[in-house]
């Protein structure tokens, strides 16, 4: 059975950092590309970095995170992570991680990305 669990969300102040992490159970990550797509409230889901798989060599982060997020993989763990540093108030919303085919330079296709998680609320206040 396939699923996939986000954890590592909470509230963080202004400048903080927190690391998601994105487990999968029931098929291999190797093979898969790792998405991060966020959804801020009233607003719609967007990707905002991408991994390629093990074979490719592709990152691709959003500008409103470049600089600031960084992607990695441990495929021994079957695990994505987001380490997301300075962090904003603007960065709140609920984080998603998504299983897909490939990343791209322009980031992580929400139509095209197969296994999806729960999602984990990241609050950035004072």
């Amino acid at each position: 059975q396939v699923q996939v669990v986000e954890s590592g969300g909470g509230l963080v102040q202004p400048g903080g950092s927190l690391k998601l992490s994105c487990a999968a159970s029931g098929f291999t990550v190797d093979y898969f590309a790792i998405g991060w797509f966020r959804q801020a409230p009233g607003k719609e889901r967007e990707g905002i970095s991408c991994l390629s798989s093990s074979s490719g060599g592709i990152t691709s982060y959003a500008d409103s995170v470049k600089g600031r997020f960084t992607m990695s993989r441990d495929n021994a763990k079957n695990t994505g992570y987001l380490q997301m540093n300075r962090m904003q108030p603007d960065d709140t919303g609920v984080y998603y991680c998504a299983f897909g085919p490939y990343c791209s330079t322009y980031g992580p296709s929400r139509d095209e990305y197969t296994y999806w998680g729960q999602g984990t609320q990241v609050t950035v206040s004072s």
